[in-house]
């Protein structure tokens, strides 16, 4: 049974608790005033008990848990040979994000932390556990990795904290968290943040969590002008025409920088190519870059250097960008909630964001079933055609002169005009000029093909796309259910069977296959339909809109060190 408490409110972090060398870090570091969450969350922690903190992502929550580690390890005699501390995370972005956190809050008391994750090299994180370390921030999977290799002892950890821990279990790693948790000592202090409490959350809490203080931390509410203010809309393209219909609204647009997601990342490539050859310069996150690629990306995007970024929703986790204006989905996202993650990614701090869906018309069901689980209507729009987009570049064309003729400074242009007056009148040169200036920096004349509308399907659900059944997301963890005794089970309405040839006998299980779908097909774990693993092979279901691309993707990959074969199961395949 858990106790819930309530704080109140305090002026500055020195009524919290904290020792006055910690208090003079922060000082200069710029924090005078907590959150909500720091507010209610470091007292107990301080105590050392246990806490389970509800709170959304930007809310401080790093922060409210750093503090008092840094307070206590600091006072500790050192003895890093082994760590006092274990933080897990779901991303190795995240895992980055808390480590930088902490080396910039704790540096100034002596206190070290490093982050591990896959895909950085494993010798480089064992030379550095080995030399000793404060805190160790790590993702599930590769901490495993870590402690049944012997390079990761936890026997000395005395505080253990789950970050992001709802969006750890969505990735699969349940299993790997009952190890890890296993691993420790049992009378550690344990601390779970989430941003939601779903029944999985609460039973990991149950089993090992001891008498968690319990915070649930209300969404701020926003002073007028300062609530997020998104523009949404849909376009009804073609497959065929969508690359050309991102190029015609970002030209359109004029976005300050823009995230485009797609599902894998041979599409991702593939529009980014293609954007390439229409003048754009893109850069693509996904989960087939190094860990150096990543942050070189991500380096020049967060700098400025480049404004377009060609993401899947698996490599963008765990990114927070405050400067983005736009966001384009290049299919209609699985679920509300990914929508709504995703266009919660602009319209902050007053600023008016637009979340742009590129969407084909078998997908207007998909469409239909946001619109109810946001209860907000996506506006539907027509390409702008060519003649409407000369007419959008001409009008900026205008608003830069005026603003150029506003702001003066012209004369040492005259001698540039002064040879030409007599030739020309001064409307026409004006004239050629304003041509000169509207096409200058403008991307290749790809933009200028044309967009046909598609045809539009009945509104009619009953005689549209087959709706997916009314259960919710399926736990891509649990057995699936068999109807009609034994045998193979065949697809659920609006999902494709697939046949992967690795199974049991090389060691996959449910949470390979779910890793592998979501680093190389970009879907998240709610997206994924039952599994079944066999001997010699395994069947997948996934959204029948999303099966040619996860073929593609999967292809040729390897699973516990086997090559697969991927393709629609031949003896059910959807239906």
């Amino acid at each position: 049974m858990s106790d819930t408490v309530a704080v109140e409110p305090a002026n500055g972090f020195a009524a919290l608790g904290l020792l006055p060398r910690l208090l003079e870090s922060l000082v200069k570091l710029g924090y005078t005033e907590p959150t909500p969450i720091q507010r209610e969350a470091i007292p107990p922690l301080l105590e050392g008990k246990d806490l389970i903190g509800l709170a959304a992502t930007g809310t401080g929550k790093t922060a409210a848990f750093a503090f008092p580690l840094i307070q206590r390890i600091s006072s500790q005699p050192k003895n890093r040979k082994q760590p006092n501390t274990l933080i897990l995370v779901p991303t190795r972005e995240l895992a980055n994000q808390v480590a930088a956190a902490l080396d910039k809050y704790g540096r100034p008391l002596g206190v070290s932390s490093v982050a591990i994750y896959g895909g950085a090299g494993f010798s480089d994180q064992v030379r550095t556990l080995r030399q000793g370390v404060d805190v160790v921030v790590a993702t599930p999977g590769r901490a495993l990795d870590h402690i049944r290799r012997g390079t990761l002892k936890l026997d000395t950890v005395s505080t253990v904290i789950l970050d992001e821990a709802d969006e750890m279990l969505d990735m699969g790693f349940a299993d790997d968290l009952d190890a890890i948790l296993g691993a420790t000592p049992s009378d550690r202090q344990t601390a779970l943040f989430s941003a939601t409490m779903p029944p999985r959350i609460a039973s990991i809490a149950n089993k090992h969590l001891k008498n968690p203080i319990r915070l649930e931390m209300a969404r701020p509410v926003l002073a007028a002008g300062e609530a997020p203010k998104v523009r949404q809309t849909v376009y009804f393209v073609n497959r065929d025409h969508k690359s050309a219909a991102v190029a015609r609204l970002l030209d359109y647009e004029l976005p300050a920088s823009v995230i485009v997601f797609c599902r894998t990342r041979s599409e991702a490539d593939i529009l980014a190519d293609d954007l390439n050859g229409r003048g754009y310069r893109p850069e693509s996150l996904h989960g087939g870059l190094s860990q150096d690629q990543r942050e070189r990306v991500m380096k020049k995007f967060r700098s400025g250097a480049t404004n377009l970024l060609i993401a899947t929703d698996v490599a963008a986790r765990g990114l927070d960008i405050g400067h983005l204006s736009h966001v384009i989905n290049f299919h209609v996202p699985q679920t509300g909630e990914t929508y709504v993650h995703r266009i919660g990614r602009v319209g902050r701090a007053g600023r008016e964001g637009v979340a742009i869906t590129i969407a084909e018309t078998r997908e207007q069901h998909m469409l239909r079933n946001i619109e109810r689980s946001t209860k907000n209507k996506i506006t539907t729009e027509r390409i702008p055609n060519p003649a409407e987009l000369q007419v959008k570049r001409i009008e900026r064309t205008r608003e830069a002169i005026r603003a150029a003729a506003k702001l003066g400074g012209l004369d040492e242009f005259k001698a540039a005009l002064e040879p030409l007056i007599g030739e020309f009148n001064l409307v026409d040169l004006a004239l050629a000029a304003t041509k000169l200036a509207n096409q200058a920096g403008r991307p290749d004349d790809g933009d200028e093909e044309n967009i046909p509308v598609p045809q539009m399907r009945d509104s009619n659900p009953r005689s549209g796309p087959p709706m997916r059944d009314n259960n919710g997301p399926r736990d891509a963890g649990r057995p699936p259910a068999r109807s009609g005794g034994p045998g193979p089970r065949g697809a659920a309405r609006g999902m494709a069977r697939l046949f992967i040839s690795a199974g049991r006998d090389v060691g996959v299980n449910r949470r390979d296959l779910v890793m592998a779908i979501e680093s190389e097909v970009g879907l998240g774990s709610r997206d994924i339909g039952p599994i079944e693993v066999a001997e010699r092979f395994s069947l997948v279901d996934v959204p029948d809109e999303v099966a040619d691309q996860a073929i593609e993707a999967l292809q040729g990959i390897r699973l516990k060190g086997r090559k697969v074969m991927v393709r629609r199961d031949r003896a059910m395949g959807s239906v």
